[in-house]
Protein backbone atom coordinates (compact mmCIF):
# COMPACT_ATOMS: atom_id res chain seq x y z
CA UNK A 1 0.00 0.00 0.00
CA UNK A 2 3.15 2.57 0.48
CA UNK A 3 5.27 4.40 -1.82
CA UNK A 4 6.03 7.53 -0.34
CA UNK A 5 9.83 8.27 -0.45
CA UNK A 6 12.04 6.55 2.34
CA UNK A 7 15.15 7.36 3.18
CA UNK A 8 17.60 5.27 0.76
CA UNK A 9 19.15 1.71 1.92
CA UNK A 10 16.15 2.08 4.24
CA UNK A 11 14.99 -1.56 4.94
CA UNK A 12 11.25 -2.34 4.00
CA UNK A 13 8.71 -0.23 4.88
CA UNK A 14 6.38 -2.35 7.65
CA UNK A 15 2.69 -3.12 6.11
CA UNK A 16 -0.28 -0.23 7.90
CA UNK A 17 -3.73 -0.50 8.56
CA UNK A 18 -3.69 -4.60 9.27
CA UNK A 19 -5.42 -5.99 12.18
CA UNK A 20 -1.34 -6.29 13.50
CA UNK A 21 -0.62 -2.73 13.16
CA UNK A 22 -3.82 -1.61 14.87
CA UNK A 23 -3.01 -3.58 18.40
CA UNK A 24 0.74 -2.09 18.08
CA UNK A 25 0.95 0.66 15.86
CA UNK A 26 3.97 2.29 17.21
CA UNK A 27 6.92 0.23 16.04
CA UNK A 28 5.58 1.32 12.27
CA UNK A 29 5.44 4.77 13.42
CA UNK A 30 9.07 4.63 14.62
CA UNK A 31 9.96 3.40 11.44
CA UNK A 32 8.28 5.92 9.78
CA UNK A 33 9.48 9.15 11.88
CA UNK A 34 12.84 7.29 11.15
CA UNK A 35 13.02 6.71 7.49
CA UNK A 36 9.71 8.39 6.00
CA UNK A 37 8.59 11.06 8.25
CA UNK A 38 6.65 12.32 6.01
CA UNK A 39 4.85 8.98 3.76
CA UNK A 40 2.97 8.70 1.02
CA UNK A 41 0.54 5.79 1.35
CA UNK A 42 -2.75 4.45 -0.11
CA UNK A 43 -5.47 3.59 2.53
CA UNK A 44 -7.19 1.26 3.29
CA UNK A 45 -10.57 3.33 1.68
CA UNK A 46 -8.21 3.90 -1.77
CA UNK A 47 -7.41 7.55 -0.93
CA UNK A 48 -3.96 8.51 -1.45
CA UNK A 49 -2.88 10.58 1.37
CA UNK A 50 0.31 11.52 3.20
CA UNK A 51 1.09 10.89 6.95
CA UNK A 52 3.14 13.28 9.07
CA UNK A 53 4.92 11.29 11.85
CA UNK A 54 7.36 13.55 13.74
CA UNK A 55 6.57 15.45 16.38
CA UNK A 56 7.88 19.22 14.72
CA UNK A 57 6.11 18.52 11.52
CA UNK A 58 2.96 17.50 12.60
CA UNK A 59 2.75 20.36 15.20
CA UNK A 60 4.21 22.68 12.22
CA UNK A 61 0.60 20.84 9.65
CA UNK A 62 -1.74 21.15 12.48
CA UNK A 63 -1.53 24.94 12.61
CA UNK A 64 -1.00 25.53 9.01
CA UNK A 65 -3.16 27.70 7.49
CA UNK A 66 -2.58 26.09 4.06
CA UNK A 67 -3.74 22.51 4.89
CA UNK A 68 -7.68 23.29 4.91
CA UNK A 69 -9.99 21.22 7.04
CA UNK A 70 -12.65 22.50 3.76
CA UNK A 71 -12.89 19.06 1.91
CA UNK A 72 -13.96 20.74 -1.28
CA UNK A 73 -10.14 21.46 -1.34
CA UNK A 74 -9.13 17.69 -1.99
CA UNK A 75 -8.02 17.47 -5.68
CA UNK A 76 -9.48 13.37 -5.45
CA UNK A 77 -12.38 12.65 -7.74
CA UNK A 78 -15.85 12.45 -6.39
CA UNK A 79 -15.80 9.22 -5.74
CA UNK A 80 -12.85 9.89 -2.99
CA UNK A 81 -13.82 12.53 -1.62
CA UNK A 82 -17.04 10.45 -0.67
CA UNK A 83 -14.61 8.14 1.66
CA UNK A 84 -12.85 10.87 3.74
CA UNK A 85 -14.69 12.94 6.92
CA UNK A 86 -17.66 11.37 8.61
CA UNK A 87 -19.47 8.74 6.87
CA UNK A 88 -22.71 10.55 5.93
CA UNK A 89 -22.27 14.04 7.00
CA UNK A 90 -22.21 14.84 3.23
CA UNK A 91 -25.77 14.12 3.18
CA UNK A 92 -27.32 14.43 6.19
CA UNK A 93 -26.13 18.27 5.41
CA UNK A 94 -24.02 18.26 8.73
CA UNK A 95 -20.84 19.49 7.41
CA UNK A 96 -20.83 22.91 8.70
CA UNK A 97 -18.98 22.27 11.50
CA UNK A 98 -15.76 23.24 13.06
CA UNK A 99 -13.73 20.10 11.61
CA UNK A 100 -14.71 20.85 7.92
CA UNK A 101 -14.41 24.34 7.80
CA UNK A 102 -11.56 27.26 7.97
CA UNK A 103 -11.79 30.74 8.84
CA UNK A 104 -13.40 32.85 8.80
CA UNK A 105 -16.03 30.94 8.92
CA UNK A 106 -14.67 28.65 11.69
CA UNK A 107 -13.66 31.45 14.06
CA UNK A 108 -17.02 32.76 13.60
CA UNK A 109 -18.49 29.16 14.52
CA UNK A 110 -16.00 28.41 17.08
CA UNK A 111 -16.94 31.53 18.82
CA UNK A 112 -20.50 31.46 19.13
CA UNK A 113 -19.91 27.08 20.31
CA UNK A 114 -17.64 28.54 22.77
CA UNK A 115 -19.93 31.01 24.78
CA UNK A 116 -22.51 27.78 25.16
CA UNK A 117 -19.56 25.84 25.64
CA UNK A 118 -17.68 27.95 28.63
CA UNK A 119 -15.69 26.66 31.56
CA UNK A 120 -18.05 27.49 33.97
CA UNK A 121 -20.79 25.24 32.59
CA UNK A 122 -18.10 22.67 32.49
CA UNK A 123 -16.71 22.81 36.07
CA UNK A 124 -20.48 23.10 36.83
CA UNK A 125 -21.01 19.53 35.31
CA UNK A 126 -18.62 17.96 37.79
CA UNK A 127 -20.72 16.59 40.17
CA UNK A 128 -23.25 14.91 37.31
CA UNK A 129 -20.17 13.05 35.91
CA UNK A 130 -19.06 11.66 39.23
CA UNK A 131 -23.21 10.44 40.37
CA UNK A 132 -22.89 8.96 35.89
CA UNK A 133 -19.37 6.98 37.00
CA UNK A 134 -20.92 6.16 40.76
CA UNK A 135 -24.06 4.84 39.38
CA UNK A 136 -22.68 2.94 36.48
CA UNK A 137 -19.96 1.23 38.37
CA UNK A 138 -22.86 0.03 41.39
CA UNK A 139 -24.42 -1.83 38.06
CA UNK A 140 -21.73 -4.44 38.48
CA UNK A 141 -19.24 -4.11 41.20
CA UNK A 142 -21.61 -6.73 42.95
CA UNK A 143 -20.08 -9.05 40.09
CA UNK A 144 -16.60 -9.46 40.65
CA UNK A 145 -16.50 -8.72 36.82
CA UNK A 146 -17.12 -6.38 34.00
CA UNK A 147 -16.32 -5.39 30.12
CA UNK A 148 -15.14 -2.28 31.22
CA UNK A 149 -16.16 -0.79 27.56
CA UNK A 150 -19.28 -1.72 27.23
CA UNK A 151 -20.47 -1.62 31.14
CA UNK A 152 -18.26 1.65 31.61
CA UNK A 153 -16.66 3.67 29.02
CA UNK A 154 -19.10 3.13 26.82
CA UNK A 155 -22.45 4.68 28.40
CA UNK A 156 -20.40 7.36 30.38
CA UNK A 157 -19.61 10.00 28.02
CA UNK A 158 -22.79 9.20 25.85
CA UNK A 159 -24.92 9.82 28.96
CA UNK A 160 -22.97 13.14 30.08
CA UNK A 161 -23.13 14.35 26.94
CA UNK A 162 -26.61 13.74 26.40
CA UNK A 163 -27.31 15.84 29.83
CA UNK A 164 -24.90 18.45 28.22
CA UNK A 165 -26.32 19.08 25.19
CA UNK A 166 -29.86 18.73 26.54
CA UNK A 167 -31.10 15.53 25.43
CA UNK A 168 -34.21 14.72 27.66
CA UNK A 169 -33.65 11.11 29.62
CA UNK A 170 -36.43 9.12 27.46
CA UNK A 171 -34.54 9.72 24.29
CA UNK A 172 -30.69 8.88 25.76
CA UNK A 173 -30.73 5.27 24.57
CA UNK A 174 -31.58 5.83 21.24
CA UNK A 175 -28.21 8.03 21.29
CA UNK A 176 -27.01 5.32 23.00
CA UNK A 177 -27.72 3.01 20.17
CA UNK A 178 -27.17 5.23 17.04
CA UNK A 179 -23.27 6.03 18.99
CA UNK A 180 -23.02 2.02 19.47
CA UNK A 181 -23.35 1.80 15.26
CA UNK A 182 -20.50 4.40 14.66
CA UNK A 183 -18.22 2.74 17.14
CA UNK A 184 -19.46 -1.19 16.02
CA UNK A 185 -18.75 -0.07 11.68
CA UNK A 186 -16.19 2.38 12.66
CA UNK A 187 -13.62 0.60 10.47
CA UNK A 188 -15.98 -1.18 8.10
CA UNK A 189 -18.34 -0.58 5.95
CA UNK A 190 -19.37 3.26 5.91
CA UNK A 191 -23.41 2.28 5.32
CA UNK A 192 -24.21 1.51 8.80
CA UNK A 193 -22.58 4.46 10.08
CA UNK A 194 -24.09 6.86 7.52
CA UNK A 195 -27.48 5.72 8.69
CA UNK A 196 -26.86 6.24 11.93
CA UNK A 197 -25.66 9.65 11.29
CA UNK A 198 -29.12 10.66 9.39
CA UNK A 199 -30.99 9.52 11.95
CA UNK A 200 -29.21 11.90 14.32
CA UNK A 201 -29.52 14.36 12.35
CA UNK A 202 -32.87 14.31 11.70
CA UNK A 203 -33.80 13.74 15.66
CA UNK A 204 -31.69 16.59 16.39
CA UNK A 205 -33.20 19.15 13.79
CA UNK A 206 -36.38 18.17 15.92
CA UNK A 207 -34.75 18.75 19.46
CA UNK A 208 -33.38 22.41 18.02
CA UNK A 209 -37.04 22.81 16.97
CA UNK A 210 -38.53 22.14 20.74
CA UNK A 211 -35.87 23.67 22.66
CA UNK A 212 -36.50 26.46 20.50
CA UNK A 213 -40.27 27.20 21.88
CA UNK A 214 -38.99 26.01 25.01
CA UNK A 215 -34.95 26.55 26.30
CA UNK A 216 -33.65 25.05 28.73
CA UNK A 217 -30.06 25.36 30.45
CA UNK A 218 -28.03 23.25 28.33
CA UNK A 219 -26.25 23.53 25.55
CA UNK A 220 -28.42 22.95 22.32
CA UNK A 221 -30.19 25.81 24.36
CA UNK A 222 -27.34 28.44 24.47
CA UNK A 223 -26.52 27.63 20.91
CA UNK A 224 -30.24 28.68 19.68
CA UNK A 225 -30.10 31.68 22.63
CA UNK A 226 -26.59 32.58 20.73
CA UNK A 227 -28.33 32.45 17.09
CA UNK A 228 -31.66 34.29 18.03
CA UNK A 229 -29.58 37.47 19.67
CA UNK A 230 -28.16 38.47 16.37
CA UNK A 231 -25.66 36.40 15.15
CA UNK A 232 -25.62 33.86 12.55
CA UNK A 233 -26.01 30.57 13.40
CA UNK A 234 -28.47 28.94 10.80
CA UNK A 235 -30.42 25.82 11.52
CA UNK A 236 -27.95 23.40 9.85
CA UNK A 237 -24.94 24.86 11.54
CA UNK A 238 -26.88 24.58 15.07
CA UNK A 239 -27.53 20.88 14.05
CA UNK A 240 -23.95 20.29 12.99
CA UNK A 241 -22.06 21.48 15.55
CA UNK A 242 -24.72 19.60 18.60
CA UNK A 243 -23.42 16.71 16.15
CA UNK A 244 -19.48 17.24 15.98
CA UNK A 245 -19.87 17.53 19.52
CA UNK A 246 -21.27 14.35 20.42
CA UNK A 247 -19.65 12.14 17.62
CA UNK A 248 -16.33 14.31 18.33
CA UNK A 249 -16.69 13.82 22.16
CA UNK A 250 -18.10 10.79 22.83
CA UNK A 251 -15.87 8.37 21.18
CA UNK A 252 -12.73 9.87 22.46
CA UNK A 253 -13.99 9.67 26.10
CA UNK A 254 -14.61 6.38 25.39
CA UNK A 255 -11.05 5.40 23.98
CA UNK A 256 -9.58 7.80 26.31
CA UNK A 257 -10.95 5.82 29.55
CA UNK A 258 -10.47 2.67 28.12
CA UNK A 259 -7.07 3.20 26.59
CA UNK A 260 -5.91 5.04 29.92
CA UNK A 261 -7.27 1.95 32.48
CA UNK A 262 -5.29 -0.75 30.08
CA UNK A 263 -1.46 1.60 30.19
CA UNK A 264 -2.91 1.47 33.74
CA UNK A 265 -2.99 -2.73 34.23
CA UNK A 266 -0.09 -2.86 31.85
CA UNK A 267 2.05 -0.91 34.12
CA UNK A 268 1.37 -2.04 37.60
CA UNK A 269 4.42 0.26 39.29
CA UNK A 270 2.69 3.34 37.67
CA UNK A 271 -0.96 2.55 38.45
CA UNK A 272 -0.05 1.97 42.49
CA UNK A 273 2.04 4.90 42.42
CA UNK A 274 -1.38 6.82 41.34
CA UNK A 275 -3.50 4.62 43.88
CA UNK A 276 -1.11 5.34 46.33
CA UNK A 277 -1.17 9.24 45.48
CA UNK A 278 -5.58 9.58 45.41
CA UNK A 279 -5.64 7.31 48.88
CA UNK A 280 -3.57 10.61 50.22
CA UNK A 281 -5.83 13.11 49.14
CA UNK A 282 -3.74 14.35 46.20
CA UNK A 283 -4.98 14.65 42.90
CA UNK A 284 -1.21 16.54 41.23
CA UNK A 285 -0.76 12.87 39.69
CA UNK A 286 -3.74 12.08 38.62
CA UNK A 287 -3.83 15.62 36.73
CA UNK A 288 -0.36 14.84 35.17
CA UNK A 289 -0.86 11.15 34.43
CA UNK A 290 -3.90 12.20 32.34
CA UNK A 291 -2.04 13.64 30.37
CA UNK A 292 0.93 11.10 30.39
CA UNK A 293 -1.97 8.52 29.62
CA UNK A 294 -3.10 10.91 25.87
CA UNK A 295 0.25 10.94 25.09
CA UNK A 296 0.93 7.27 25.48
CA UNK A 297 -1.61 5.80 23.88
CA UNK A 298 -4.66 8.43 23.26
CA UNK A 299 -7.61 7.96 21.81
CA UNK A 300 -7.44 9.98 18.77
CA UNK A 301 -4.61 8.34 16.84
CA UNK A 302 -4.83 10.58 13.06
CA UNK A 303 -5.59 13.85 13.14
CA UNK A 304 -8.79 14.38 11.09
CA UNK A 305 -8.45 15.26 7.31
CA UNK A 306 -6.22 18.50 5.83
CA UNK A 307 -5.99 18.96 2.17
CA UNK A 308 -3.40 21.00 1.00
CA UNK A 309 -4.00 24.43 -0.72
CA UNK A 310 -1.20 25.36 -2.53
CA UNK A 311 2.13 23.14 -2.46
CA UNK A 312 3.26 22.69 0.86
CA UNK A 313 6.95 21.65 2.42
CA UNK A 314 6.42 19.25 5.44
CA UNK A 315 9.84 17.65 6.80
CA UNK A 316 11.53 17.75 3.24
CA UNK A 317 8.83 16.56 1.24
CA UNK A 318 6.53 18.67 -0.83
CA UNK A 319 3.18 18.23 -0.61
CA UNK A 320 1.35 19.10 -3.74
CA UNK A 321 -2.29 21.25 -3.91
CA UNK A 322 -5.17 18.77 -3.31
CA UNK A 323 -3.43 16.18 -2.09
CA UNK A 324 -4.97 15.44 1.64
CA UNK A 325 -2.62 15.04 5.14
CA UNK A 326 -3.32 12.75 8.17
CA UNK A 327 -1.18 13.96 11.12
CA UNK A 328 -0.53 11.11 13.01
CA UNK A 329 -0.96 12.36 16.48
CA UNK A 330 0.00 8.84 18.03
CA UNK A 331 3.41 8.54 16.20
CA UNK A 332 4.17 12.66 16.72
CA UNK A 333 3.56 11.53 20.87
CA UNK A 334 6.31 9.04 20.94
CA UNK A 335 8.74 10.81 19.15
CA UNK A 336 12.05 10.35 21.23
CA UNK A 337 13.28 13.86 19.53
CA UNK A 338 10.74 15.42 21.76
CA UNK A 339 9.84 13.02 24.49
CA UNK A 340 12.64 11.44 26.87
CA UNK A 341 12.14 7.81 27.00
CA UNK A 342 8.84 8.33 25.05
CA UNK A 343 7.89 4.51 24.82
CA UNK A 344 7.55 4.79 28.76
CA UNK A 345 4.49 5.30 30.60
CA UNK A 346 5.67 8.17 33.58
CA UNK A 347 2.86 9.66 34.88
CA UNK A 348 4.61 12.28 36.81
CA UNK A 349 6.29 13.43 33.02
CA UNK A 350 5.80 17.53 33.75
CA UNK A 351 7.26 17.95 29.97
CA UNK A 352 4.16 17.29 28.26
CA UNK A 353 2.99 19.40 25.49
CA UNK A 354 1.70 16.52 23.70
CA UNK A 355 -0.82 16.97 20.59
CA UNK A 356 -3.75 14.52 21.72
CA UNK A 357 -6.40 17.31 21.66
CA UNK A 358 -4.43 18.80 18.78
CA UNK A 359 -2.63 22.09 18.43
CA UNK A 360 -3.94 25.62 16.69
CA UNK A 361 -7.15 26.84 16.14
CA UNK A 362 -8.50 23.63 15.78
CA UNK A 363 -7.44 22.82 19.34
CA UNK A 364 -10.54 20.78 20.74
CA UNK A 365 -13.20 22.44 22.11
CA UNK A 366 -13.88 19.53 24.45
CA UNK A 367 -10.86 19.37 26.32
CA UNK A 368 -12.43 20.17 29.32
CA UNK A 369 -14.83 17.94 29.25
CA UNK A 370 -12.82 14.99 28.44
CA UNK A 371 -10.01 15.99 30.92
CA UNK A 372 -13.12 16.20 33.87
CA UNK A 373 -14.90 12.42 32.40
CA UNK A 374 -11.04 10.91 32.36
CA UNK A 375 -9.84 11.84 35.83
CA UNK A 376 -13.38 11.32 36.93
CA UNK A 377 -13.35 7.38 35.56
CA UNK A 378 -10.19 6.89 36.12
CA UNK A 379 -10.09 8.06 39.78
CA UNK A 380 -13.17 6.28 40.73
CA UNK A 381 -12.26 3.24 39.05
CA UNK A 382 -8.94 2.77 41.03
CA UNK A 383 -10.72 4.19 44.25
CA UNK A 384 -13.66 1.54 44.12
CA UNK A 385 -12.00 -1.13 42.70
CA UNK A 386 -8.55 -1.25 44.01
CA UNK A 387 -7.62 -4.61 43.23
CA UNK A 388 -8.42 -4.26 39.53
CA UNK A 389 -7.13 -6.87 37.23
CA UNK A 390 -7.45 -7.56 33.45
CA UNK A 391 -9.07 -10.71 32.95
CA UNK A 392 -7.57 -11.50 29.27
CA UNK A 393 -4.39 -12.42 27.45
CA UNK A 394 -3.25 -8.90 26.38
CA UNK A 395 -2.71 -11.04 22.79
CA UNK A 396 -6.40 -11.56 22.39
CA UNK A 397 -7.89 -8.01 22.96
CA UNK A 398 -9.10 -6.98 19.51
CA UNK A 399 -8.80 -3.30 18.97
CA UNK A 400 -11.40 -1.52 16.59
CA UNK A 401 -10.16 -1.10 12.84
CA UNK A 402 -10.73 2.73 12.00
CA UNK A 403 -8.57 5.17 10.91
CA UNK A 404 -8.93 8.30 13.09
CA UNK A 405 -10.13 6.67 16.43
CA UNK A 406 -7.56 4.49 18.89
CA UNK A 407 -9.64 1.66 20.87
CA UNK A 408 -10.35 -1.04 22.46
CA UNK A 409 -13.29 -3.52 21.24
CA UNK A 410 -13.41 -4.87 24.60
CA UNK A 411 -11.28 -4.73 28.21
CA UNK A 412 -12.80 -7.65 30.22
CA UNK A 413 -11.78 -6.98 33.96
CA UNK A 414 -11.81 -8.86 37.53
CA UNK A 415 -12.14 -7.39 40.58
CA UNK A 416 -13.09 -8.41 44.36
CA UNK A 417 -16.89 -8.14 44.49
CA UNK A 418 -17.64 -5.14 46.13
CA UNK A 419 -21.08 -2.76 47.32
CA UNK A 420 -23.08 -0.38 45.26
CA UNK A 421 -21.68 3.26 46.97
CA UNK A 422 -25.58 4.08 47.01
CA UNK A 423 -28.63 2.37 46.14
CA UNK A 424 -29.34 3.72 43.17
CA UNK A 425 -31.99 3.62 40.00
CA UNK A 426 -31.41 1.41 37.36
CA UNK A 427 -29.30 2.21 34.50
CA UNK A 428 -32.06 2.90 32.30
CA UNK A 429 -33.15 5.46 34.67
CA UNK A 430 -29.62 7.49 33.86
Amino acid sequence: MDHGAAVPGAPAAPELFTWEFATDPYPAYAWLREHSPVHRTTLPSGVEAWLVTRYADARQALADARLSKNPAHHAGSAHAKGRTGIPGERKAELMTHLLNIDPPDHTRLRRLVAKAFTPRRVAEFAPRVQELTDRLIDNFIEEGKADLIHDFAFPLPIYAICDLLGVPPEDQDDFRDWAGMMIRHGGGPRGGVARSVKKMRNYLAELIHRKRENPGDDLISGLIRTSDHGEHLTENEAAAMAFILLFAGFETTVNLIGNGTYALLRNPVERERLQRSLAAGDTDLLATGLEELLRYDGPVELATWRYATEPVTLGGQEIAAGDPVLVVLAAADRDPERFRDADTLNLARSDNQHLGYGHGIHYCLGAPLARLEGQTALATLLKRLPDLRLAADPADLRWRGGLIMRGLRTLPVEFAPGSPAAQGDALSTL
